[in-house]
């Protein structure tokens, strides 16, 4: 007889880049390695913050898992809530440099690639899961243009025309973050890892989401 083959959901977080010596998405995510919600097994994966290393990373992740839902996590310093990003567009423009030193302005994240693509994520039934569970959430409009931007992209052009369901959440600072930056939102860890099993139980419930407004005037 054979075997049953476990279903995986697919975590991944970033390194540290910008000077700080912890990166929370993958603090986050590595909590939650080895887990098991809603009968599926959790994995997680450290991206490099690269433009080079990061997209070659995630798809080695997407051929050595074969997951059926995947949640890529990045740092958004400034953000006071867990962002549910909406659409990734195709363009790298970085206002810093990657870990590596590089830089690019204006250019492709996939050559002759669509526009831009949405995630396929129920954002706006997590996003009222997360709210009911008193986790500060919003719904983004963009995931900027640097290395966040480019995984969520690569995400969704290697998932177009599978069934394999994906997107991109930004999270906050952690308190140790911004002890020297008054005023500057966080979020402690334990409600972030929270905050994500929500993300993930309501992702594998749902398939038809919620019609509620959640977007943005400017």
């Amino acid at each position: 007889m054979k075997a049953r083959q476990t279903r995986t959901v697919l975590l991944t977080g970033f390194d540290p880049f910008g000077g700080d010596t912890v990166n929370p998405s993958w603090e986050a995510v590595s909590r939650l390695h080895g887990k098991s919600i809603a009968g599926r097994q959790i994995v997680a994966e450290e991206l490099p913050t690269t433009f080079d290393g990061a997209p070659k990373a995630l798809r080695a992740a997407l051929r050595r898992h074969a997951p059926e839902l995947v949640l890529c996590i990045g740092q958004a310093g400034g953000r006071a809530s867990m962002s549910l990003e909406r659409v990734a567009i195709n363009v790298n423009d970085a206002r810093i440099p990657d870990n590596a030193g590089a830089q690019p302005i204006d250019t492709p994240v996939v050559r002759r690639g669509p526009a831009a693509y949405f995630t396929t994520l129920p954002i706006k039934a997590m996003h009222a899961d997360l709210r009911a569970a008193g986790i500060p959430a919003e719904i983004s409009q963009t995931a900027g243009t640097f290395v966040c931007n480019q995984v969520f992209y690569v995400l969704m052009h290697a998932l177009a025309g599978t069934r394999i369901r994906g997107g991109f959440v930004h999270i906050p600072f952690l308190p140790q973050q911004v002890e020297a930056m008054p005023g500057t939102p966080s979020l402690d860890l334990d409600t972030i890892v929270a905050g994500l099993q929500v993300c993930i139980e309501t992702a594998l419930r749902t398939r038809r989401d919620l019609r509620i407004g959640a977007g943005a005037t400017h």
